[in-house]
C-alpha cells in the first residue's frame, strides 16, 4: 500500500524543464501561513505549531482535531488551517488516518481527517489564498483531491473564473476521471489561462503599440515576457 500521509512534499517537473511545488514543502504542523504577519496580521502571534514527534504537542493536536470536527470553527479561515495542521500532525504522529481518528475521538472520522490533512499538504501558494479568504476552505478540500499541476490550475481558476464550491467539486471529480483540466474547466465556462490585468497607462500604450506592429495579440507578448521572467 502506498503511504499517502501528508507532509512529504514533492515537485512536478513541467515540460519546459522548470519544476513547481505541487505539495507542501515545509514541515508538517508548522504555522508557515498562520504565523505570517502579512497574512494573519496580529493573529500571527497566536499561531500554534503541532509537532508530530512531541507527545504534548500531539495531545494538543488531538484535542484541536476533536474540537474542529465538532464544528468549533465559526467559518474562520485561519482556524480551519489550524485544524488542518492538527489533522496532518496527528496522522503523522499516530501513523495512519484510522489511528488519528481513534486518538481524536468525538466526530473526527477517518474521512474528515484525511480531507483536512490533505488541505494542509497543499502548496504554500494555495494555502495563502485560503488564509486570505480568496479560496474557501471547503473548495480547498476539493483542490486537494487532485494531484500535480492540475491542483494549481484549479486553484487559480477559482480566483479568475469565480468558481463556486460545487463547481470546484465537479471539476475535481472530472479531473480524477481523467478529463483534461482544460476541458473540465471549459465545461464550466472557464477558459484556462485567462486573467484580467491592470496595467499602467504607459505600459498599456506600449503593449498595444508593439502588438499592433508585430501583428500579434497582447497576450502573446505578455506570455513571452513572463516566461523569460520566471526562468
Amino acid at each position: 500500500m502506498t503511504d499517502n500521509r501528508p507532509g512529504d512534499g514533492s515537485r512536478r517537473r513541467r515540460e519546459d524543464g522548470r519544476s513547481v511545488p505541487t505539495d507542501r514543502e515545509s514541515p508538517v504542523g508548522a504555522p508557515v501561513i498562520r504565523g505570517d504577519k502579512s497574512v494573519a496580521g496580529t493573529r500571527a502571534r497566536e499561531a500554534v505549531q503541532f509537532d508530530p514527534d512531541d507527545a504534548d504537542s500531539l495531545a494538543d493536536a488531538a484535542e484541536t482535531v476533536r474540537q474542529f470536527a465538532d464544528g468549533a470553527t465559526n467559518d474562520d479561515h485561519l482556524y480551519m488551517l489550524r485544524g488542518a495542521a492538527a489533522c496532518a500532525a496527528l496522522v503523522r504522529g499516530e501513523g495512519s488516518y484510522k489511528a488519528a481518528a481513534e486518538r481524536a475521538g468525538g466526530d473526527a472520522t477517518v474521512s474528515f481527517i484525511r480531507k483536512w490533512a490533505r488541505v494542509h499538504d497543499l502548496p504554500r501558494s494555495v494555502r495563502k489564498q485560503v488564509a486570505l479568504g480568496r479560496i474557501a476552505p471547503t473548495a480547498a478540500k476539493h483542490i486537494a483531491r487532485v494531484g500535480g499541476e492540475a491542483r494549481l490550475l484549479l486553484a487559480w481558476a477559482i480566483l479568475d473564473g469565480a468558481l463556486t464550491v460545487r463547481e470546484v467539486r465537479s471539476v475535481a471529480s472530472a479531473v480524477n476521471d481523467d478529463v483534461p483540466i482544460e476541458q473540465a474547466l471549459a465545461d464550466h465556462n472557464v477558459m484556462l489561462g485567462e486573467i484580467e490585468l491592470r496595467l499602467s497607462s504607459t505600459t498599456y500604450r506600449d503593449l498595444r503599440r508593439r502588438a499592433s506592429i508585430d501583428g500579434v495579440e497582447p497576450g502573446d507578448i505578455v506570455s513571452e515576457a513572463l516566461e523569460e521572467y520566471f526562468e
